[in-house]
């Protein structure tokens, strides 16, 4: 028998130093960024209209979308915008915005189709704060959530618990985070 620790001991302490690496790491991220823990679905309100619908946070999206009908761009005074309708799928509130283009998003679909969207910035509240989101339009209405942030929207604010749903209420203290 040699001297030392064994292949097998050696392996779990590695394995071990790993784990705790990995946990310190993330601990200290969550610190310095001070990054909220959110279900991976929560409510949230949009402010323009005062409506609250349910988001799926979605960590494999890099984008946002927004279930969104009557999509109509136009052109107002030189400006492109785009007018849309929203509606709350449990209460049935709708509520139609008008909102300039970002810009236009070619989306390459599951079954290798493509879709041209627009993008527009919303005011979004989730836990508490206001972020302004870029969110693309479309009918989202075949799909269980209204809404989906992805990580664009989630970067430096948001941990995802995929164990965990509704941990916020849809409440907003108006402290702009963009």
């Amino acid at each position: 028998m040699e001297p030392g620790l064994s292949v097998q001991r050696k392996s779990l302490l590695l394995k071990l130093l790993l784990a705790i690496s990995v946990v310190w790491t993330t601990t200290v991220a969550a610190e310095r960024h001070e990054l909220e823990i959110f279900g991976w679905v929560e409510r949230v309100k949009l402010l323009d209209g005062d409506l609250a619908v349910d988001a799926l946070l979605d960590t494999g999206a890099q984008n946002s979308s927004l279930d969104a009908t009557n999509i109509r761009r136009f052109r107002r005074a030189g400006q492109r915008f785009v007018r849309f309708t929203v509606t709350d799928p449990e209460s049935k509130d709708q509520l139609t915005l008008e909102k300039p283009l970002v810009r236009n998003v070619r989306i390459i679909r599951h079954d290798g189709n493509h879709q041209r969207r627009p993008v527009i910035k919303l005011p979004v509240c989730l836990a508490g704060k206001l972020r302004e989101v870029e969110v693309n339009l479309i009918d989202r209405s075949q799909l269980t959530y209204p809404m989906l942030l992805g990580r664009s929207a989630l970067k430096d604010f948001a941990l995802v618990d995929s164990g965990q749903r509704f941990l916020h209420p849809p409440s907003c203290n108006f402290e702009v985070d963009a």
